[in-house]
């Protein structure tokens, strides 16, 4: 019995055929844009994420400026600037510190300035208050300082080992130059008379 010509044998050496290079399957074609069209069909996009914003925390502080018996000097805390690659130059700020739950503002200035400088304190009045924003540990803290100023009423100067450097008396007239950050300088530069 003779096959019919165009049935069986040539059927199967047509699925034989090996697949030209450069076809629409070939390695060569496998990277394809995302943005084109493949067999009339729109290509695949990626999938669209959203962009992550670092987490933001709110921090309240409290602290000031303490005006010594004499009513001429005024007392600072000094921490080693961390870009210093000798680590000897101090940055000097006003005294402060987080508000611990059940504080009000003015009960933290005091202890706060206590705990970092060893000077006991009373408020005599408000400065201002300051914010800023700054990135620390992945995150965006906006920060809110209560500033007073205070009078010296006893105590024994030292500075807080875990958290201070140096702690130190100053003549009223150079606070401001030896303040390290602008928002504390300008805040003091503007409070007028500290002697009140």
């Amino acid at each position: 019995m003779t096959t019919a010509p165009g049935a069986g044998g040539e059927a199967k050496r047509k699925k034989r055929r090996r697949r030209r290079p450069g076809g629409p399957h070939s390695p060569q074609n496998s990277a394809r844009s995302t943005t084109g069209t493949e067999g009339g069909k729109p290509a695949q996009q990626k999938p669209h994420r959203p962009m992550k914003y670092p987490k933001r925390v709110d921090e309240v502080s409290a602290g000031g400026l303490v005006i010594d018996t004499t009513g001429t000097k005024g007392l600072l805390i000094g921490r080693r600037d961390l870009k210093d690659a000798k680590q000897e130059r101090l940055l000097w700020s006003l005294p402060k510190g987080h508000i611990e739950a059940g504080e009000t503002p003015e009960q933290a200035a005091i202890r706060e300035v206590a705990e970092e400088t060893g000077i006991t304190s009373e408020i005599t009045k408000s400065l201002g208050v300051i914010d800023f924003w700054f990135m620390a540990g992945g995150k965006r803290i906006h920060k809110t300082v209560h500033h007073y100023l205070f009078r010296e009423v006893g105590g024994t100067l030292q500075p807080q080992i875990t958290e201070v450097d140096d702690v130190g008396w100053f003549p009223l007239e150079e606070i401001v130059s030896k303040l390290a950050y602008p928002d504390e300088k300008k805040l003091i530069a503007k409070s007028g008379d500290l002697t009140s």
